[in-house]
């Protein structure tokens, strides 16, 4: 099992390489075949008191990247008035 520090090692590890998953795993069903692997694994190491804490972790990056159904939070950022 792993400690909570190896838990966010591996999290972090894991949303660092989303974009080389990405770019390795060209066709969508690759690229969410390849992520549910590396989800499954986190997961199964996991003590289940600390479970669905990383579950929704990671479901957070699996929006995020579109691997997962999800609505995705965008923000807004009006234009700044320009002053003169």
């Amino acid at each position: 099992m792993m400690t909570e520090a190896e838990t966010d090692a591996a999290i972090a590890q894991l949303e660092g390489e989303m974009q080389d998953l990405q770019h390795r795993h060209r066709d969508l069903f690759a690229f969410a075949s390849a992520w549910a692997q590396r989800y499954d694994g986190i997961l199964a190491a996991v003590p289940g008191d600390r479970r669905a804490a990383v579950e929704q972790r990671l479901h957070r990056i699996g929006v995020r990247w579109g691997t997962i159904t999800g609505m995705r939070l965008t923000g807004q950022f009006p234009a700044s008035k320009a002053q003169g």
